[in-house]
């Protein structure tokens, strides 16, 4: 399945085999073909935009986790048509920019306008955090992401830093200040092993890091090398790791690079 949200606060879901059958049928297919064919379910629960989109790591569960502007983490249900409301509602205070489900499925991760980040008990709707203040971030949280196996998780904010934090205690264990240059971080992830971080940030640069040794490995610069990108322009790795995806600043298509 592909879930996308929108700035209408709007959800769907699609099934990704009638989105690969229709692209086989039609060249060029029109949106509203695809729209017709392989939408599955529309939530419109949220009030605001949405800003992220968590699946739960197991795949039979058919749930993710949502973001939004309204102040609100959501999980959701999509193995029936009737399940359009949110199955349970993680309130905030201030708008939410990134969210990750734990490997396990029983926590969430969220991130928000507000430097403080929150893990919650999936079943309990309990939220968790360091309880050292200056573990935290000095700026907004703008990305999040968990190790496949939970040991630790990373975050990236708008003070320039990338935090590593360790899964079990919840508190800050390395911390990568001005990881781009001072500029915002976009995105963190995680290598399957863990034993990396592929970031991107508004220095229009991607990096990897070594986790252990807390270490830049190597980088790309795919903007046109201009030094900054007013975009949220975000890296994912791709399938077997071999290769990094980014957006061009200046191009609607994707960049991709070798990193080994």
């Amino acid at each position: 399945m592909l879930a996308s949200g929108s700035q209408d606060g709007y959800i769907k879901v699609y099934d990704v085999e009638k989105i690969l059958q229709v692209g086989l049928d039609f060249q060029r297919p029109p949106q509203d073909l695809i729209e017709q064919r392989c939408t599955v379910r529309v939530l419109s629960d949220h009030n605001e935009s949405i800003s992220a989109i968590s699946f739960h790591p197991d795949p039979d569960q058919q749930m993710f986790l949502t973001g939004s502007y309204d102040c609100t983490a959501r999980i959701y249900g999509f193995d029936k048509p009737g399940n359009k409301k949110a199955l349970r509602i993680f309130q905030e205070s201030e708008p939410i920019r990134d969210v990750a489900f734990h490997p396990s499925g029983r926590f969430a991760l969220v991130g928000t306008v507000h430097p403080t980040l929150r893990l919650y008990d999936v079943e309990t709707g309990r939220a968790f955090v360091s309880a050292n203040p200056s573990d935290q971030h000095t700026g907004s949280i703008t990305s999040v992401a968990y190790t496949k196996d939970g040991r630790l998780y990373a975050s990236g904010s708008k003070d320039g830093a990338i935090k590593i934090w360790d899964g079990v205690s919840n508190r800050c264990v390395q911390t990568i200040p001005s990881a781009h240059d001072s500029t915002q971080i976009n995105s963190v992830v995680f290598s399957k092993n863990g034993k990396f971080i592929l970031s991107s940030g508004k220095d229009a640069l991607v990096k990897l890091w070594e986790v252990d040794a807390v270490r830049q490995m190597m980088y790309y610069a795919g903007a046109g090398g201009q030094g900054y990108t007013p975009f949220r322009t975000q890296a994912q790795f791709n399938h077997n790791e071999e290769q990094v995806i980014y957006g061009l600043q200046s191009y609607i298509s994707l960049n991709i690079t070798k990193f080994n």
